[in-house]
């Protein structure tokens, strides 16, 4: 269920009506920025409901500059802290960019550059940084990390290509808006066929190398070490 916002005059209400509901898992918290504001609902919480059998765990909706400025304190403020979320549409509000489409990057910040002026066109992403930044903070506290939503969800080229982007990253999931979003976006995040024969060759030539009392092995006119058997144990992982 996701609340209203920490400082909403509703989320101590909303929070008296939520924890008593036994099939409650999770709680999305919007607008995420303070760490004592997220402590706050966890013990609120807790002490709605002591008698939980496990407690309702948190995920934080990171979409202000001020939330990612804090993203580090806000992914280890609270045992029950199990996932961030990156908001795009709000976060691009937050910093002043110049677009109104969810998601996607302004035109003028994608495209810098011409054939007339002598310098490329030169692609970019508003939202590579933001993403990379929450990634790191979940990875580092061991949590969930999951990107915004693709506002065109009736394209669904635009959609895959999205959630490819967020999976190639090494994003857990990446939100939708609408059900014709759900199969392009699960496709982008299972891996092909060819990436999983591909993983598990290394396994497997790490397997055989470790066999012969070695750390590293060439594959395919390449080096692989134990870097490249973690990546490719999680590509077979997310296939299974």
């Amino acid at each position: 269920m996701r609340v209203n916002a920490a400082d909403s005059r509703f989320i101590a209400q909303e929070i008296r009506a939520l924890a008593t509901l036994p099939r409650l898992d999770a709680v999305i918290v919007p607008k995420a920025e303070r760490a004592g504001d997220i402590v706050a609902i966890a013990d609120q919480l807790r002490a709605a409901a002591p008698d939980r059998a496990s407690p309702v765990a948190l995920e934080l909706l990171i979409e202000t500059a001020l939330g990612l400025v804090n993203v580090d304190a806000l992914a280890a403020c609270h045992d029950s802290v199990a996932a961030l979320h990156l908001g795009v549409g709000d976060f691009a509000a937050s910093i002043g960019a110049r677009s109104s489409d969810i998601g996607v990057s302004p035109d003028g910040y994608r495209h810098v550059g011409s054939a007339q002026s002598g310098y490329a066109s030169a692609p970019l992403d508003l939202f590579a940084y933001p993403m990379m930044r929450l990634l790191v903070a979940a990875r580092a506290r061991g949590l969930i990390a999951i990107d915004g939503p693709c506002g065109a969800f009736r394209d669904a080229t635009l959609t895959e290509s999205s959630a490819q982007k967020a999976a190639a990253m090494g994003f857990d999931g990446k939100q939708v808006i609408h059900p014709d979003q759900i199969e392009p976006t699960l496709r982008a995040f299972m891996p092909s066929e060819q990436e999983l024969a591909q993983a598990q060759r290394i396994v497997e030539a790490m397997e055989q190398a470790e066999a012969q009392g070695q750390g590293a092995v060439t594959l395919d006119g390449k080096m692989i070490d134990y870097a490249n058997v973690r990546m490719a144990r999680r590509i077979i992982a997310l296939g299974s």
